[in-house]
């Protein structure tokens, strides 16, 4: 009982952070037409979908570091300003593709995932096809892209410190993740054909 009113407290927090995050990307996008910040809005769409529909876990890490970890990691995008009185670092076309490539990453890492997406660490069950095949977490890997082209976009010293924090905790909940998932033997053997946490040929 109290790991389902967990689940569901979860779940209703991460739509209202996504609710500010909307507030604050629609409000940027009618000042100045910026599409930048509509992508980012774009890509965590999708986390509403899946964190509502995903399946039960099989075993979840329910540590307080694990919990910390996850809500820094995905307080991150809500958290940030579209700041449209910050001079970008590069132009809106040029950020926005770059975005779109790395949005075109994490809508094809969580589609994979479909029901087995989630937010803390767990195991939902094991996904190595697809963007899996080259790293062990494609959708972060996507994220931490999309949160550069976002941060050229709106180079503020609040967002570099925020996505600076959200994404440290970002890196580090992909390794809790992987510790989680080496109980099952199947991911076991995925990690020897993977070696890439994120990046592939450096991390």
């Amino acid at each position: 009982m109290r790991m389902m009113v967990a689940d569901w407290v979860g779940r209703i927090i991460v739509c209202l952070m996504f609710g500010a995050l909307c507030m604050n990307i629609v409000q940027e996008f009618m000042r100045t037409g910026h599409i930048t910040g509509l992508l980012l809005l774009a890509g965590e769409s999708l986390v509403i979908v899946l964190t509502l529909a995903r399946r039960r876990a099989t075993l979840v890490d329910q540590s307080v570091p694990a919990r910390i970890v996850t809500l820094v990691s995905a307080a991150g995008p809500p958290l940030m300003r579209a700041d449209a009185d910050v001079a970008a670092l590069a132009p809106d076309m040029l950020t926005g593709v770059v975005l779109a490539l790395a949005l075109t990453l994490i809508f094809s890492g969580k589609l994979t995932l479909g029901r087995s997406f989630g937010l803390v660490p767990a195991n939902r069950g094991v996904v190595v096809q697809g963007p899996y095949s080259a790293v062990r977490h494609p959708i972060y890997s996507g994220y931490l892209v999309a949160h550069i082209a976002f941060l050229a976009a709106h180079p503020s010293t609040w967002n570099v410190v925020v996505f600076a924090i959200a994404d440290g905790a970002l890196i580090v909940r992909a390794l809790m993740e992987e510790q989680v998932l080496a109980h099952d033997a199947r991911y076991r053997a995925y990690c020897a054909r993977v070696a890439w946490h994120l990046i592939p040929g450096v991390f």
